[in-house]
């Protein structure tokens, strides 16, 4: 299926996003509360090694910017990376990518809504979880459904607010190192505590690595973007580009200044009993250094909320119009947003917010889903750009990345490396494999499935046809 026929099978989106709004959609999709309380998990792994730990899983981010910078100039649809999958590999990938793609998201705002509920609770102790939860749920899902510049606005300040916290987080965590103002910490901590700068070993470090790849997690979001981003053939390389480098100085000076200024021990995931960017802010001398971070973390919860819910949409938009998907989901507003995909994607949100909060077993295995759905599509999205070129002449390309094959191959082995090691590790990742393989195989039953039905109805229209004639 060529360019065209994609445009005009996802047509009817308002292409209103600018591109300072796509920077900060992709930033908020990426920069989630795992850095400001989940980093621990990863120090936990590696140490201060933590830093190598990300750099390593940058490599995979870059890879993934690189390729989705020139397909989604080609084909700037809302189904993105699912559409390229079943353009250059087959139908098969693409119906795969997309349910895998929106289980995962769907999974991930069920837990930030939660994680907004006890947030709150710090304010307004005493008060239901679950009241915030679904209140801050309906308050998102209405955004999503106006206009599609409306979500734009309301993403860009929710996560202007996470990188402006970041960004003086590093100036006051560096200003304390080198003691501009009080006592210096120093550089004791990076290499000084016993273990020194890598404690556990390159095993730890790899660890890491995993973690670091599942933060990355949601730079893919721009592509998504294509579909309604203003001029999307200079927007959309240049917001890519911009992102990852931002991100990735974010993420690694960050985790920088966290394991320079605090001890490992001290922040690693067996003994966390604050964040460490609390830590930072009251070292400074910053009053309510506590409330001040809740209200970030609470800000980033609600940015990712916010963007997973229009990522859900979108890819329920692009199922049906597709035909992979009832044909209500592909209905448009009069605003030009996919207001039937966003209500039923909501409803699974809070199916999804529910079982976290009631049956935190099943969603665990949720969860693990989530996990093996999330390097799936990140493997896909490079095989799908290794196809793309092949079947492309390189003159004919609007933008052209650099490095290629080699960046695309790296990442592709950096990726299935790290699953393996999640199917071997027992103690947190193998539950990814356990109810992963389950899913992806339930999928592709149901694709096929839909696949003889689809058939067996355009051979009955056939006959009918030839009957009437």
């Amino acid at each position: 299926m060529d360019a065209s026929a994609i445009a005009s099978r996802e047509a009817g989106l308002h292409k209103d996003l600018s591109r300072s709004q796509l920077i900060m959609i992709g930033l908020g999709g990426a920069i989630g509360t795992g850095l400001f309380m989940g980093s621990g998990l990863a120090i936990g792994y590696a140490g201060p090694a933590v830093i190598l730990s990300y750099a390593i899983a940058a490599i995979a981010a870059v890879a993934i910017v690189f390729s989705l910078s020139e397909m989604a100039v080609v084909h700037p649809t809302a189904g993105s990376f699912g559409t390229y999958a079943e353009i250059y590999l087959n139908p098969w990938a693409g119906f795969v990518t997309r349910y895998s793609y929106w289980m995962a998201q769907v999974i991930a705002v069920g837990a930030e809504a939660v994680a907004a509920g006890v947030y709150m609770t710090f304010y307004f102790p005493g008060t239901p979880v679950w009241l915030w939860s679904l209140g801050f749920a309906f308050v998102l899902l209405y955004f999503n459904s106006r206009s599609v510049h409306n979500f734009g606005s309301i993403e860009y300040w929710f996560a202007l607010i996470k990188v402006v916290a970041i960004v003086i987080f590093i100036i006051l965590g560096a200003a304390t190192i080198f003691g501009l103002w009080t006592e210096p910490v120093g550089f004791h901590n990076l290499t000084g505590l016993p273990g020194g700068f890598m404690p556990h070993g390159f095993g730890g470090v790899w660890m890491a690595v995993i973690v670091g790849i599942l933060s990355f997690n949601g730079i893919e979001v721009i592509a998504v973007t294509s579909g309604e981003a203003k001029d999307p053939v200079r927007t959309i390389p240049a917001a890519l580009r911009t992102m990852a480098l931002r991100l990735f100085l974010f993420y690694i000076l960050a985790l920088t200044i966290v394991v320079t200024f605090v001890p490992w021990t001290e922040t690693g995931a067996t003994v966390v009993t604050q964040s460490p960017f609390v830590r930072v802010f009251a070292h400074t001398g910053i009053r309510h250094a506590a409330g001040i971070m809740n209200f970030v973390v609470l800000s980033a919860a609600l940015s990712s909320m916010n963007t997973n819910v229009y990522l859900c949409s979108r890819m329920l938009f692009s199922l049906s119009r597709g035909g992979f998907a009832p044909q209500f989901l592909g209905k448009l507003g009069k605003n030009g947003t996919p207001i039937t995909a966003i209500l039923v994607s909501g409803a699974c949100i809070l199916l999804a917010a529910g079982l976290s909060k009631l049956t935190p077993l099943a969603y665990n295995y949720l969860f693990g889903v989530a996990l093996f759905d999330a390097m799936i599509v990140w493997i896909v999205i490079l095989l799908s750009h290794l196809s793309f070129r092949r079947r492309h002449k390189l003159a004919d390309l609007p933008v052209r990345t650099p490095g290629f094959p080699v960046v695309q191959i790296a990442g592709l082995l950096l990726l299935c490396s790290v699953l393996v090691t999640m199917g071997l590790d027992k103690e947190t990742w193998q539950i990814s494999w356990v109810v992963g393989v389950p899913w992806l195989l339930l999928l592709s039953v149901g694709y096929f499935f839909m696949k003889a039905r689809r058939a067996r109805s355009a051979a009955a229209l056939q006959s009918a046809l030839k009957i009437d004639a």
